[in-house]
């Protein structure tokens, strides 16, 4: 990927964060973190991943973000000074999740040998 790509990954997320920070009022958004941006090589398409503490309210938060695209845009818009503002997307992501997940099965396994480790008569 371009050294140009990075940087403007970088700079959108800095800008939406504190878009999301400061600019849009709503409580309900809970605890909200911008974990990851990933720009098209043309510049013109931003993947925009967003972590949610809350996990019950995820698709809720994603909804009430995707109906303020357009005003994020334009606040990106005059942060910002490239040619074309990008389309922003937002997704959740979910890699804690798949971590978590990971970590649970691990420990199961770990639970599991200890089990068949200390039953009488093994060796």
């Amino acid at each position: 990927m371009s050294y140009r790509v990075d940087r403007v990954e970088h700079l959108v997320k800095e800008e939406i964060s504190d878009i999301l920070l400061h600019k849009i009022e709503d409580v309900d958004l809970g605890f909200l973190t911008v974990t990851n941006v990933r720009m098209s090589p043309d510049l013109r398409v931003a993947s925009i991943y967003l972590s949610v503490f809350e996990k019950e309210k995820r698709e809720i938060v994603l909804e009430r973000i995707k109906d303020r695209t357009g005003f994020i845009r334009t606040e990106l818009a005059h942060r910002i000074r490239i040619r074309f503002v990008p389309e922003l997307r937002f997704f959740i992501d979910d890699t804690l999740d798949y971590v978590e997940k990971i970590e649970g099965l691990i420990k199961k396994i770990h639970e599991d040998d200890n089990k068949q480790n200390n039953k009488p008569g093994t060796p």
